[in-house]
């Protein structure tokens, strides 16, 4: 088990201590999609479901869902983050989320990159329900991260 950063010799869950690691420039990008019928995604482009402005609320979502990632996800460090964006794609049968996170630190944003998109998805779901109750999350994953002693990766295609 010595593999599991987050395990102690023992097996036992512990919070990783990152005091040492030099602090380098680290970002992570997440992504993932809701899929949806056609006049659900008109509305949610137009603004004119029941709930008005779906991706702006859900942009300012994902955002302050990736502040928070120390408090959701146990064993993560809280992080003082330098940026955050969302972003929205369009696609035949539902819609994109793109998140990224970065900062200068000394432990990685992967987790607030996931955290971002998936809140935004969530969101975007909560808030078009009253349209479509079959929309279905998924693909949720990481693109890229890149610093750290580890360094860069991407996923393939």
């Amino acid at each position: 088990m010595a593999d599991l950063s987050h395990l102690d010799a023992s097996g036992a869950a512990h919070m990783v201590d990152v005091g040492g690691k030099p602090e380098t420039a680290r970002s992570a990008t997440a992504t993932g999609r809701i899929v949806m019928l056609a006049n659900t995604r008109a509305a949610l482009r137009d603004g004119s479901g029941p709930k008005g402005d779906v991706l702006s609320v859900a942009r300012i979502a994902g955002i302050m869902a990736a502040k928070r990632t120390g408090e959701l996800i146990p064993l993560c460090h809280p992080l003082a983050l330098d940026a955050v964006s969302v972003d929205f794609a369009f696609e035949d049968d539902g819609l994109r989320v793109t998140s990224t996170a970065s900062l200068t630190g000394r432990t990685g944003v992967e987790m607030e990159a996931l955290t971002a998109a998936t809140v935004a998805l969530l969101t975007v779901y909560d808030m078009a329900k009253a349209l479509e109750k079959g929309m279905v999350i998924e693909g949720v994953r990481l693109l890229a991260k890149t610093g750290g002693k580890s360094g860069d990766w991407h996923a393939g295609t």
